[in-house]
């Protein structure tokens, strides 16, 4: 029997599949959710959260492991030291998909692949960066005067 074993094509070369894997799995964790189709979801899913229990115990091992797979040194330094600690204590499910009904054009499955403690961004955290940037258009109008 050959249960468990393999994987979804998703109709791509290995090569294709790969990069859009490696650069889907770094938005997902640099943006902490990512809205994509139903299929690429489930597929992108496996690779995150694998990385992610990587990313619980933070050694040299499991960084280089990591590495090979997220290239932006950034968002695999925020793997390791926010997105890892912030699981310590779940044992797996660390993504959730949630549907969102069908892409205009060709009817594909469109979903939202997230991490679990996602938080929307409150009116609280609008206002802020609504003064910040009104505070650097003040700033640049001084300088141009």
């Amino acid at each position: 029997m050959n249960h468990k074993n393999g994987f979804n094509p998703l109709s791509r070369t290995t090569a294709h599949r790969r990069a859009m894997s490696r650069n889907m799995v770094t938005s997902l964790l640099r943006f902490e959710r990512i809205t994509t189709t139903s299929s690429k979801a489930k597929e992108i899913r496996r690779a995150a959260e694998k990385l992610i229990t990587r990313a619980k115990i933070d050694s040299v091992h499991n960084r280089r492991i990591a590495a090979k797979f997220i290239q932006d040194e950034k968002i695999l330094n925020k793997l390791f030291t926010d997105v890892g600690p912030r699981m310590k204590e779940r044992n797996g499910g660390y993504t959730r998909i949630l549907k969102l009904g069908f892409r205009q054009g060709d009817a594909a499955d469109v979903v939202i692949l997230e991490l679990v403690d996602y938080k929307l961004p409150t009116s609280d955290d609008e206002s802020d960066s609504d003064k910040k940037s009104a505070k650097s258009k003040k700033v640049d109008a001084e300088k141009s005067e």
